[in-house]
């Protein structure tokens, strides 16, 4: 069985991984169509990667990349904070 406090590191846990995706996934979506995606060091040290990166094919996955990411952490911000929570020993065997 789950104690409280059990109960509220899982909470947190989840918290705090609801905000990494979204903030993940924000920055996935813009990075690519800012400055800041031609400062790269790898680009520099890499002459084929800055090629790559060049392609806006690839900034488009990148971004579509980031919506996906943004999407999961929307997804499990409300499945903490809309859905019922349950431990796993509490699962309804439906009988």
């Amino acid at each position: 069985m789950f104690r409280p406090r059990e109960a509220r590191i899982r909470f947190f846990t989840r918290l705090l991984l609801a905000a990494y995706f979204f903030e993940a996934g924000l920055l996935l979506i813009v990075a690519p169509w800012t400055l800041w995606w031609w400062r790269n060091v790898f680009a520099f040290v890499w002459p084929w990667v800055g090629a790559v990166m060049a392609y806006q094919a690839v900034r488009v996955a990148v971004s579509a990349v980031g919506v996906i990411v943004a999407l999961a952490g929307i997804a499990e911000a409300r499945l903490l904070f809309g859905g019922r929570w349950r431990s796993p020993g509490s699962a309804s065997t439906g009988s």
